[in-house]
Formats: C-alpha cells, sequence, structure tokens
C-alpha cells in the first residue's frame, strides 16, 4: 500500500510537470500546437458538414480554454486519488484537491510572467480550477458508485 501511495503523488507531480512545461512554451510555440489541433477540427469539421460557416479564431478560443480545462481536471482526479490513498476522504478531500489545484493554478500563471509573449491571467486560474473542479467530482462520484457495488 505504501508503493501506492508513493505513486499516486508521483503521478501528481508528474501530471504537473506536464502543465509547466505547456506554460513554459512561448507563445508562439503555444499557438502553434493550439493552431495545429484547430487545422485538424476544422478539416473534420469541412468533411462532416461541408456547408457550415465556422467561426475560426472562436474555436480556437475553445480549444485553447478547453486545453486549460482539461489538464486541470486530470489534475484534480490524480490529486483526489493520492489524497485518497493517504486516508483523505469526502469534504477534507475535495477542499484540499481543489486548493492544491488553485495553488499550482496560480503559481502556474505567475510562472507564465516569466516567458515571453504569455502573461497571466485570472480568466485562465478560474478556468483551470473549474476544471479541477469537475475532475475531483467526477473522482468522488466514481469512487462512490464503485464503493457500493
Amino acid at each position: 500500500m505504501q508503493l501506492k501511495k508513493w505513486f499516486s503523488w508521483g503521478m501528481v507531480i508528474a501530471w504537473m510537470a506536464v502543465i509547466f512545461s505547456f506554460s513554459a512554451q512561448q507563445a508562439t510555440d503555444s499557438g502553434n500546437l493550439s493552431g495545429s489541433i484547430l487545422i485538424f477540427i476544422m478539416k473534420v469539421i469541412n468533411f462532416l458538414l461541408p456547408t457550415i460557416e465556422v467561426n475560426q479564431s472562436f474555436l480556437h478560443l475553445l480549444i485553447r480554454k478547453g486545453a486549460h480545462f482539461s489538464v486541470y481536471l486530470i489534475l484534480g482526479i490524480l490529486t483526489s486519488n493520492a489524497l485518497r490513498l493517504n486516508g483523505v476522504s469526502g469534504i477534507k478531500q475535495f477542499g484540499f484537491s481543489l486548493l492544491i489545484c488553485a495553488l499550482y493554478a496560480m503559481s502556474d500563471e505567475f510562472h507564465q510572467s516569466f516567458v515571453p509573449g504569455r502573461g497571466p491571467s485570472l480568466q485562465d486560474v478560474l478556468i483551470d480550477s473549474s476544471g479541477a473542479t469537475v475532475g475531483i467530482l467526477l473522482y468522488q462520484a466514481f469512487t462512490q458508485k464503485f464503493k457500493r457495488l
């Protein structure tokens, strides 16, 4: 069981490193990554719905903000799991998980203030924290469901 505890926190730290690496990308590199995803999605849309008109700049914004939400959703799940394996459950698990994720989101935005072309954004902290909240709630719902089986 001790190995599971260490491994779970290792996964949290590893995922934080992934988030850090995304945040360390200069604005042009970050834009190129989300831009390549935009191109792929546009090709799919044009293939499936050739007559639909798509606002590409709005879709690009959704992709970028969706990435924030998604990576923190995963962080919320990983953090909740690590806390549960260390005996923290219920409202404490929710609170501590959200606190860890929100503090990391704030530090991540602070980190971006040192990256060329990037800057801190309160909006991104809120999106990140929302993603973490959904991840935490999904984790708690999932573990409650399987606890009853």
